[in-house]
């Protein structure tokens, strides 16, 4: 089971996100989930009715899923919401 991100690291990543971008701005998310329907359609679910574009592979033996997803964020804080949203899906690997 994945643990749940830090504070921290959410404050160390709101900090680089804010220098390192213009917002609103195109995010790229990237998370593994093992090869599941239900944990697929669950993240695709949170991305629902943004404009989201989603991208997924299949590993080599098929156990896992990559997604890759690109969506407009308005700030940094929105970026932030949606990692703490799948974070809340079991066995999801945020990259």
């Amino acid at each position: 089971m994945a643990a749940q991100k830090s504070d921290e690291f959410y404050k160390k990543l709101r900090e680089q996100l804010a220098e390192t971008s213009k917002w609103p701005s195109d995010y790229l998310y990237k998370f593994i989930v093992p090869t599941d329907g239900n944990k697929i359609e669950q993240i695709n679910h949170i991305f629902d009715n943004t404009g989201a574009v989603i991208e997924l592979k299949q590993s080599k033996k098929g156990k896992y899923t990559s997604i890759s997803i690109t969506v407009n964020r308005k700030n940094p804080d929105a970026v932030i919401e949606k990692y703490k949203e799948v974070g809340r899906v079991e066995g999801v690997i945020s990259l």
